[in-house]
């Protein structure tokens, strides 16, 4: 799944270096790919669950993404999965398997685009996490940017009198699952290399996913193999580029940029499954954007 990475969530050591023109418009083009990479993800488990179960196509993005892990570290990878705090991982690891399997649940029903603007709140529910998880004190201001977000949910769920559909409620548990994730990323940035982690998020998922699926499984043609194997591709692509992406540019110069995956879900949604964003969740999404964005901005000020 091509969950919204907020720059909070990548931690690759910041080199102090003085970046030119040329190396924060790769740092942008880095970005670009690493959205049109993750959503693909997104486009593939979509087309995958209507035929599917979405445990089975949570299982393939987790296998295929460690299997290529294996073939391409080969003998380093005894070394690259030792962790000096195994408990954050395997709990890092178990939040993004529930971040995925809720998502692909509801993008069952859901238009890719709107389902991508649902995990636009992730970076939201960081900031009102945070304050009982890492104990950070949240000013005034990022509390408005936190209530402009909820009124740009509102817009886009458009809940009525029969309450939030079941695949939006999947979402919300995928976009709240994503900020837990995201701030036990933040607690364990300095304990392992990028490497590691990575790892974990995909051998854990694999093996989760691995004891359901046997009781669901629906055995694919060979076209769609070809899909299954390659979200595990595409899932790799977009977690390269993104630390490359962050190691040639600055977190404040990329945030806007992340959310060009709007862009890239709602061309993906209107080409393969003829799904065309509303009004709703365009300017719901504008909402969800300015305030992240906002939120972003304040924390970037606050945090020497």
């Amino acid at each position: 799944m091509a969950v919204l990475i907020s720059c909070q969530q990548v931690y690759t050591p910041r080199v102090n270096t003085l970046r030119n023109n040329d190396s924060t418009i790769a740092g942008i083009f880095w970005m670009l790919m690493t959205m049109f990479f993750f959503i693909t993800l997104d486009a593939q488990a979509k087309h995958l669950t209507q035929t599917y179960p979405a445990i089975q196509v949570t299982w393939a993005r987790f296998f295929f993404h460690t299997l290529l892990l294996v073939i391409y570290l080969r003998h380093r990878f005894p070394a690259a999965v030792k962790s000096k705090n195994t408990k954050r991982q395997l709990w890092r690891s178990f939040l993004m398997f529930i971040t995925n399997a809720c998502f692909f649940i509801g993008v069952v029903s859901i238009p890719l685009a709107t389902a991508s603007t649902i995990l636009f709140l992730s970076p939201i529910f960081v900031t009102m996490l945070a304050i009982p998880m890492l104990g950070e004190k949240v000013g005034f201001r990022r509390w408005i940017g936190v209530g402009f977000g909820f009124v740009g949910s509102i817009i886009v769920v458009r809940p009525d009198t029969s309450g939030i559909s079941i695949g939006v409620g999947f979402l919300l548990l995928a976009a709240i699952a994503n900020a837990v994730y995201q701030i036990v990323t933040r607690q364990i940035r300095t304990a392992d290399p990028e490497i590691t982690s990575v790892i974990y998020t995909g051998l854990i998922g694999s093996i989760l996913a691995s004891l359901i699926v046997p009781f669901f499984w629906k055995t694919p043609t060979g076209v769609d193999w070809l899909f299954f194997a390659g979200m595990g591709v595409v899932g790799i692509l977009g977690h390269l580029c993104l630390v490359k992406a962050f190691s040639v540019a600055e977190a404040s110069v990329l945030a806007p940029f992340s959310y060009s995956s709007l862009i890239w879900a709602s061309v993906y949604g209107f080409v393969l499954f003829n799904e065309i964003p509303t009004m709703n969740t365009l300017l719901g999404a504008a909402i969800i954007i300015a305030s992240g964005l906002y939120i972003f901005y304040r924390e970037r000020r606050l945090v020497p």
